[in-house]
């Protein structure tokens, strides 16, 4: 407690931190000594009694915006024709929205209407499920009109009111829904779950941008097999701008998803739903992914693809393996370095993540070709250490010495040549020495 005993500096909260919540406690107490209500509210008391960590903190008040800023020196008016108000205290920001009611929701997204009201309960009416529609006061004491804290007691998902009507103002509301039960580790009440289905052709009318973030934190959290579980049940991703073409998914390759960073379970949804390439860099575009992200399952599907084939061709080849003798493990290091000069290594890294979750039995290869695959991820960390020379930037010769030294004009000549350059010095085929190189590359020019 600070000097004088003052009560705004002591901080109730348990999950938040301490200064977050201190400077949170000076808001609601500013507004109430004006002779307003105000209240914590949504996710930071649904968090603090499920004992989860807190990131930020939202207001509720009788104060409409432009009172609400008559009492603060820095407020940024962040969506202040819906009565809401960013208030920054001591370095944090605090999102205070008045008291009000909503109507007209012509996008199944945002209302058209807002009208501010002077009582906490019919603010609290108008929120999606029971445990968002919790609020706290400065003193601890919590309104709970609808039951809220008896359904996180129960680990229960329910509707304020009735399931329909909250899913018809906002469809995105049906995969908070699935995204809460997943992450929470919750149940589905009933009429929620019942109402959910009746509305599901609302989600065509909301952006995908949405719809990833949704699934994203969904992806990301404690048990996404549940959500997925949910989603394949439910069909909603059947109904959104961009469907999933979710019948095609292999549960058996998702079981060791939790093993995963977020990105790569990305990955292995695609892989799971048996996408090419192609058709995965067509939905994740129209998912509205970063470029980065999309790169980077793209390559890992292409890896996957790429290795595969080479491993069934291998398998295939009679010259690979001996009689009586193990597997020859040449043709399986030139193809993990070709594979490396192509994709790069990070991509190396996220196969083999990816190889250490997957069934054997998932990619259906011959058994010689599972054994090749098998042998590959089994001395891929090896080969790829040996592996000094990735990229033509890091042979000991350039593009332009290589035109002298032929005395030739520069043309598709020289990048094939480069490029095979690269691979037998890749592989250990000659000395990445510029007078090696040099030679090697007059022997393929002549031989041709």
């Amino acid at each position: 407690m600070s000097k004088g005993g003052n009560p705004v500096k002591i901080n109730t909260w348990q999950y938040a931190d301490p200064e977050m919540a201190i400077h949170g406690k000076e808001v609601i107490h500013t507004l109430t000594t004006a002779g307003y209500e105000a209240y914590w509210v949504g996710g930071c008391v649904r968090d603090e009694l499920l004992g989860r960590t807190i990131h930020d903190m939202d207001m509720t008040t009788s104060a409409e915006p432009e009172q609400v800023i008559a009492l603060f020196p820095h407020v940024i008016p962040t969506g202040i024709q819906h009565g809401t108000v960013t208030v920054m205290q001591g370095g944090h920001p605090f999102e205070v929205t008045t008291f009000r009611t909503e109507s007209g929701y012509t996008d199944h997204r945002r209302p058209t209407e807002v009208a501010f009201v002077k009582d906490i309960r019919e603010d609290l009416m108008r929120r999606d499920f029971s445990m968002n529609a919790i609020a706290m006061d400065e003193h601890g004491k919590r309104v709970d009109p609808f039951g809220g804290e008896a359904d996180l007691r129960a680990a229960i998902v329910r509707c304020v009111g009735r399931a329909e009507e909250r899913f018809e103002e906002d469809g995105l509301r049906m995969l908070r829904c699935i995204r809460f039960a997943s992450v929470f580790r919750f149940r589905i009440a009933y009429n929620t779950w019942k109402g959910m289905i009746r509305r599901k052709e609302g989600l065509r009318y909301i952006a995908m941008e949405r719809v990833r973030a949704e699934l994203e934190k969904m992806l990301a959290g404690p048990d996404p097999l549940r959500g997925l579980e949910m989603l394949g049940r439910s069909g909603l991703l059947a109904r959104t701008k961009v469907p999933v073409p979710w019948e095609q998914c292999e549960a058996q390759a998702l079981s060791g998803m939790v093993q995963l960073p977020e990105e790569l379970r990305w990955g292995l949804l695609l892989l799971s739903c048996r996408l090419t390439s192609e058709a995965a860099d067509e939905l994740l575009r129209a998912w509205t992914f970063s470029n980065a992200v999309r790169l980077r399952l793209v390559h890992l599907l292409e890896w996957e693809r790429e290795l595969t084939d080479s491993a069934v061709r291998i398998a295939d080849s009679s010259s690979t393996s001996v009689e009586g003798e193990g597997i020859n493990d040449e043709p399986l290091r030139r193809t993990w370095i070709r594979l490396l000069i192509k994709w790069g290594r990070d991509t190396s890294s996220d196969w083999l993540e990816l190889y250490k979750t997957l069934p054997a039995s998932f990619r259906k290869l011959p058994p010689q070709a599972e054994k090749h695959v098998a042998r590959m991820a089994e001395l891929a960390e090896a080969w790829t250490k040996q592996t000094a020379v990735v990229r033509i930037k890091d042979l000991n010769i350039t593009g332009n010495e290589l035109v002298q030294a032929m005395n030739r004009p520069g043309g598709p000549w020289l990048g094939q040549t480069m490029e095979r350059l690269l691979l037998a010095t890749a592989c250990g085929d000659i000395p990445n020495e510029t007078e090696a190189l040099l030679q090697e590359a007059k022997r393929v020019m002549s031989s041709e």
